[in-house]
This record gives C-alpha cells, structure tokens and sequence, in this order.
C-alpha cells in the first residue's frame, strides 16, 4: 500500500472505481426502463425557422431546441422545414384594493402565442396560447422596486412559457400530416385562476 501524506491511495482508488461503478450501473438501469433527461426532444423537424417574439425570448428557445434536441434553427430563407410564428402579450389588472381604493395587490397576465407552419404552407400547429399569471403585492412607497419586481415576473412567466413550448412542439409528429394526426391547436378557455399569494 502506498501511504501519500496519511492518505490511503490504494483505497481511495478502490472507492472512486465502485462509486464510479455504480453511477454506471444506475444510468444503464434508468435507460433500460426508458428514462430520458427533461429536455432532450426529438423533433419531427430538423431545421426550425422562428419568427416574431422578443430577442431574449427567442434567445432561450434557441439554446432549448439546440441543446436538448438535433435540430438546429436557421433563417426563415434558409430553407426551414418549419417556420415557428410567435408573439407575446403582457398585461396587468388591479387583483385587490384597501380600504382606501388604493391598489393592493396587481395581477400579472402573460400570453405567448405561437402558430407552426411546414415548409410547404401545412398549418402543423394552428394558432394557439399559452396562458400565465403572477400576483404581486403593491406599495407607492416602493415604486422601483416593484418595477423591479414586476419585470422579474415577467421573465419568469416567459420562459416558462418557452418550456412549455418546447414540450409542445414535440407533439408534431409528421411534416405532412393526415386529417387524424394533425396537432390541434390550445386556446385557454377558462379565465386565469386567481394567482396565489
């Protein structure tokens, strides 16, 4: 045995190998049941064209597609075999008021609306929403940082809308689609729920 400054080399080696050993096992086990990493998507297209949407939107839905997935996004005249069309709506609506009708509380509303289009003109998605809301506490004392606030919320609810997205574009199952298997479009129905507190 090799004694290095009191530590055991030999057996610190042995126990890197068996923790080595096991991680391994364990990956192989969950990829045998069919364990896939959250992100990793298989897209129907390969070359995906964005249109619309603001710059930091459309900056984290390129690192999604391209780091969890073997499709890569390209310019809407570089031959795309998709065109994702995007744009988004944020609003705010008083949520509550004091006793004095100041407000109290804001709600926080966020739509993203999107539409994905094949390279021949077949509608793959039809226009749809994805609906979100933030509450947030309100005081004119504290104008700036709830500015801040409210910005921060907004970023939130944007890129969960992106996740939310990104699973839904993987539902596209073929660039020319029969009548039975195109993706039908998702419209919120129902008012938001009141946001929690």
């Amino acid at each position: 045995m090799h004694n290095t400054k009191g530590v055991d080399v030999t057996r610190t080696a042995g126990m890197s190998r068996r923790s080595f050993l096991t991680l391994l096992g364990g990956a192989a086990a969950l990829s045998a049941c069919g364990f896939q990493l959250r992100g990793q998507q298989d897209y129907t297209f390969k070359r995906l064209a964005i249109t619309g949407g603001v710059p930091q939107m459309v900056a984290r839905l390129e690192r999604m597609v391209e780091g969890g997935s073997d499709t890569v996004i390209v310019k809407s005249y570089e031959k795309p075999d998709a065109t994702l069309n995007l744009s988004e709506a944020p609003g705010m609506r008083t949520l509550s008021l004091n006793a004095q009708g100041v407000v109290q509380e804001y709600e926080l509303v966020y739509n993203l609306n999107y539409s994905l289009m094949g390279a021949d003109g077949t509608l793959l998605i039809p226009p749809s929403a994805i609906a979100l809301n933030r509450s947030m506490t309100y005081s004119d004392q504290y104008t700036l940082a709830k500015k801040s606030e409210s910005t921060l919320l907004y970023n939130d609810m944007r890129n969960d809308a992106v996740d939310q997205l990104t699973r839904r574009l993987a539902t596209v199952r073929s660039l020319y689609p029969a009548p039975s298997e195109q993706t039908s479009g998702i419209a919120p129905r129902a008012p938001l729920p009141v946001p929690p507190l």
